[in-house]
């Protein structure tokens, strides 16, 4: 059997003020010449702090863009402005920002360092782009970045309700894991057992202390970031993604407005336990005490828009294992919407 190559973070700064340092850790790899994309409307502060530590060690910006779009059009518009002689792509932002550097980067075969803003979801590590196609967001392949930097303090000062995000899309991997194993019994799928070991390590790990703090930032950033790892190990977005992400992606197409992934992704993972009959208790009792319940009561999901989604879910990849596909399971979860007593308030 062919062993695949993969490609993990050579640099990894994951604490308080590591953005002040970003320079430091460019010219130590010999990055000196840089393009730096940001999101649109980022705080003047961060940029600030961003330009004058690369400008101290001497890197120069020979491209700085600003995203608001992260249509593949765009990307691919901005890959034909790269100077030739970027030695790096270096993201610093939120998704979109972070993906259309992501792809562009690989495209250009250059390395790529994340510097996340926020911790709303795993795709500042991850070895997928989140792009839009025709109105559609799209996940495609790119490689995982040289270098991860998150400023813990940055992160945490950032809305509350990005770190919630996070917690959603991190819980995912509970289920996700489970039905991988599922799709082995039932297709002979194949399962990475380092991947999977990886990604329920990352949940483990954040739960020991899921506080909002400068250590609950640090653990739930490491956590995200191996959750990533454990795609590229796997060469699947198995360990991190599962029914409830088709879901979510459904939620996307049909919602008149979407949420934060992470806060759709994390409320489907709470009805997927309910199918497996796996962490239930243990998803119920993060939701409730991070205050992730709460604020999807201060804006409560369209129910309708949710039953239509786990119809929906199965068709968003037709040829994919899924829970949802088994008879009643479906059911089950409209049931659980309506009766169980942790959603009240969560469905209008």
């Amino acid at each position: 059997m062919l062993v695949p190559t993969i490609s993990l973070p050579a640099l990894l700064r994951i604490k308080p003020g590591a953005m002040s340092r970003l320079g430091i850790y460019l010219t130590r790899e010999e990055f000196r010449e840089i393009a730096l994309f940001s999101s649109t409307g980022m705080q003047a502060p961060i940029l600030d702090e961003v330009t004058r530590s690369l400008d101290t060690k001497g890197v120069a910006i020979r491209d700085r863009e600003e995203v608001a779009d992260s249509t593949i059009e765009n990307a691919l518009r901005l890959l034909g402005r790269l100077p030739a002689d970027v030695q790096a792509v270096v993201g610093v932002g939120g998704g979109k920002a972070l993906d259309v550097a992501k792809f562009v980067a690989h495209l250009a075969n250059r390395p790529y360092i994340a510097v996340p803003t926020s911790l709303s979801n795993d795709g500042f590590c991850s070895p997928q782009a989140s792009l839009t196609l025709d109105g559609h967001r799209k996940s495609i392949g790119a490689r995982l970045p040289f270098g991860v930097v998150v400023d813990t303090q940055v992160c945490l000062e950032a809305p509350r309700s990005l770190w919630l995000s996070g917690i959603g899309d991190l819980i995912a991997k509970f289920t996700a894991v489970y039905e991988w194993k599922a799709a082995f019994h039932a297709r002979g799928e194949s399962v990475n057992d380092l991947a999977a070991l990886l990604s329920d390590a990352t949940v483990r790990q954040f739960l020991s202390r899921p506080t909002h703090d400068l250590e609950g930032i640090r653990l739930l950033a490491t956590a995200l970031m191996l959750g990533g790892i454990s795609m590229e190990i796997s060469g699947t977005s198995r360990p991190a993604s599962g029914s409830e992400h088709l879901i979510s992606h459904a939620l996307d197409e049909i919602s008149s407005r979407p949420r934060l992934h992470g806060v759709q992704v994390g409320m489907a993972t709470y009805l997927m336990s309910t199918i497996i009959g796996q962490h239930t208790e243990e998803i119920r009792k993060l939701l409730t005490e991070t205050g992730f319940l709460d604020l999807v009561r201060e804006d409560p999901f369209d129910g309708e828009e949710w039953r239509a989604a786990i119809q929906k879910a199965p068709s968003i990849k037709p040829h994919y294992f899924s829970l949802l596909n088994t008879p009643g399971n479906q059911e089950k979860l409209l049931s659980t919407m309506r009766n169980d007593p942790t959603l009240v308030g969560c469905f209008r």
